[in-house]
């Protein structure tokens, strides 16, 4: 079983990409986000330690951790958002070596896919065989940052701020796929890494 990575910054179109993957090939996905997610749930590893450090006005009225207000206070607050992802990160790494072990024993699968913004930062290519970046010009990525989630300009251009270069993306990464946005193009740069 072949791990790779998928890394890329916000609005370059990792989705579309891994949706193409899940529906041709004999894969599994895991997005790093909902396993976060996952994790955020009451009894789940991330709960405790994360309701302790941002109290009582992040809980929904069922216990659950509000994401939307959790995000709010972490965004412009750099110290506490280390200190969540000191928690969360971690967690999420164990969740998906455990559940690479998992395909691994059931030897069914052939290709196990983990898509991260932040492959690159928590060093998963240490796990992984193979780093893939997808790749959108900025100009795209505002657009469709613009019309699929009606962010602000501002918000995006913080987004994109906070996020790694394009040469560090192209740096760490083996293979870089474009997405600008004619998808028959991206699929054909898939079939052809994929060996079709």
């Amino acid at each position: 079983m072949k791990i790779i990575g998928i890394t890329g910054g916000v609005g370059t179109g990792k989705t579309q990409v891994l949706s193409y993957i899940e529906a041709h090939y004999k894969c599994r996905v895991i997005r790093a986000d909902e396993a976060a997610h996952r994790l955020y749930e009451p009894g789940q590893a991330c709960y405790q330690k994360l309701a302790a450090l941002l109290g009582q006005e992040v809980l929904n009225a069922d216990g659950t951790i509000n994401k939307a207000e959790m995000a709010k206070r972490i965004f412009h607050d750099k110290a506490l958002l280390e200190r969540v992802n000191s928690i969360v990160h971690p967690e999420v790494k164990r969740y998906i070596l455990a559940e690479i072990a998992h395909e691994q024993e059931k030897g069914i699968t052939e290709y196990f896919f983990i898509e991260a913004a932040l492959l690159i930062e928590e060093q998963y290519d240490q796990i992984v065989d193979e780093m893939w970046y997808v790749h959108s010009d900025v100009a795209v990525r505002k657009k469709r940052l613009a019309e699929s989630r009606q962010y602000s300009a501002q918000k995006i251009a913080d987004i994109m701020q906070g996020q790694l270069s394009e040469e560090a993306f192209r740096t760490h990464c083996q293979v870089v796929i474009t997405n600008n946005g004619d998808l028959e193009e991206t699929y054909r740069q898939v079939k052809d890494i994929m060996g079709d």
